[in-house]
């Protein structure tokens, strides 16, 4: 199978009270800083990871229910699709809404299902997981921040890196010479 054809689909949870989890000091000093407390505000991400790239990323305010998923997929992702293409996604609930199966299918892709608690098998969640980590370490604490951020950190995310977080995951590049 042709891995510049598949593309791996998943969501994230993002927040704003995102801090470091670990931070350095000098010898006998303790590290401090601020951590937010009481109401933050939830965003979900959501975008396809190709061997080339990131596409259709998209920010939602709130969980991601059923209905905005299929929106997404019909309006955004399936614009990014090509015939032959091979869509992988979580065994979630949100994936299996109606309509989302037909609009994949209709650009000529087909759609696989990975099994449950298979995080390895997706290479997405190591970009979410370094994604994630930029997160904290900006620590945006408004929701419009927040979005900056993400959109501003996506364009870090170079073919290079993305062929590095592949790689990194079992996916190796058909065409290395064009990354």
């Amino acid at each position: 199978m042709d891995a510049s054809r598949f593309v791996f689909l998943d969501e994230t949870g993002t927040a704003t009270d995102m801090t470091r989890r670990y931070g350095r000091a000098p010898r006998g000093q303790r590290v401090v800083d601020a951590v937010p407390h009481g109401h933050w505000l939830t965003t979900t991400f959501v975008a396809g990871l190709r061997e080339s790239g990131i596409i259709a990323p998209l920010v939602v305010d709130g969980p991601m229910p059923g209905e905005i998923f299929r929106a997404y997929v019909e309006q955004m992702l399936a614009l990014a699709l090509s015939h032959g293409d091979v869509v992988v996604l979580d065994d979630l609930a949100a994936p299996k809404v109606a309509g989302v199966d037909e609009a994949i299918r209709a650009v000529g892709a087909s759609l696989l299902y990975l099994p449950p608690y298979s995080l390895d098998l997706n290479p997405i969640e190591r970009l979410f997981a370094k994604l994630k980590a930029l997160l904290r370490k900006a620590g945006a604490r408004t929701k419009e921040v927040l979005w900056t951020t993400i959109s501003e950190l996506l364009e870090e995310f170079s073919p290079r890196s993305v062929a590095t977080i592949s790689e990194t995951a079992g996916m190796s590049p058909s065409k290395p010479n064009l990354l």
